[in-house]
């Protein structure tokens, strides 16, 4: 793919998990949100900088010792300097996770498709939906009023919806968009255990991406696990393909 289109999904997906506990550290964009994502509380090195690379190091590690929170790094193939990563390794810092960013160039048109009977679709406000995918994953209070305070404070508006059984009033899925112009991610797509197999990610995802590509959006990005097998094949279905990829270092 267009590499300057990369870019620009990269810093999208930047704007759109902005926390308000941030701050810029010579070059680095250091995060320190209580909450579950780890965008939301890492490194982001996306300058060079001027600092000596353990002096920079050392200040982050002070940030995150204050927050009570392990020091990550986030590395993309954007990361600066290149050899970032190979410097932490050598001191120490063992490798986390493996994500891939999928893009999407062809965003469906019209009216999506109904959805099955005995549901609903109901938009949500920052609070409610984090308070809807936490008891969704498990997630403890703390970790679900930090994803409500980085939604409803962000600075690319959120919009969050869910698809509801009608008797029960219970979430079978759920997940949100940030649209930055013709660029909208999409994010915390969950569906309840009960109700997967049953075609209700797809069914979000398709009407997520409608409402958004009638407000004007024309290419979607997301994250996603390399090994989430079953979501990757929902996705590849709905036109997205593998962007790039990323990981994290973590403190020893």
């Amino acid at each position: 793919m267009d590499e300057t289109l990369l870019s620009r999904v990269e810093d999208a997906g930047l704007n759109a998990s902005a926390p308000p506990q941030q701050r810029w550290l010579d070059g680095w964009l250091v995060r320190y949100s209580p909450g579950k994502a780890k965008r939301a509380r890492c490194i982001n090195a996306v300058a060079a900088g001027r600092l000596p690379l353990e002096d920079r190091l050392q200040r982050a590690l002070a940030v995150y010792a204050e927050a009570g929170l392990p020091a990550l790094v986030r590395i993309t193939p954007f990361t600066q300097p290149a050899g970032l990563e190979a410097w932490l390794a050598d001191r120490g810092w063992a490798r986390l996770d493996d994500t891939r960013v999928m893009v999407c160039t062809r965003l469906p048109a019209g009216e999506p498709a109904p959805l099955p009977d005995g549901t609903c679709w109901e938009p949500l406000e920052a609070w409610a939906f984090a308070e809807a995918i936490g008891a969704l994953r498990g997630s403890p209070p703390e970790q679900r009023r930090a994803h409500a305070q980085r939604l409803a404070f962000s600075p690319v508006p959120y919009r969050g919806f869910a698809i509801r059984s009608v008797a029960d009033g219970r979430v079978l899925a759920c997940g949100q968009f940030a649209r930055e112009g013709e660029l909208v991610g999409i994010y915390d797509v969950f569906c309840h255990p009960q109700a997967r197999g049953h075609g209700f990610a797809t069914a979000l995802c398709e009407r997520l991406l409608t409402t958004a590509s009638s407000e004007g959006a024309a290419v979607s990005y997301l994250q996603v696990e390399a090994d989430n097998h079953p979501a990757r094949r929902i996705y590849q279905r709905l036109g997205y393909a593998d962007a790039y990829k990323y990981n994290y270092r973590v403190a020893p």
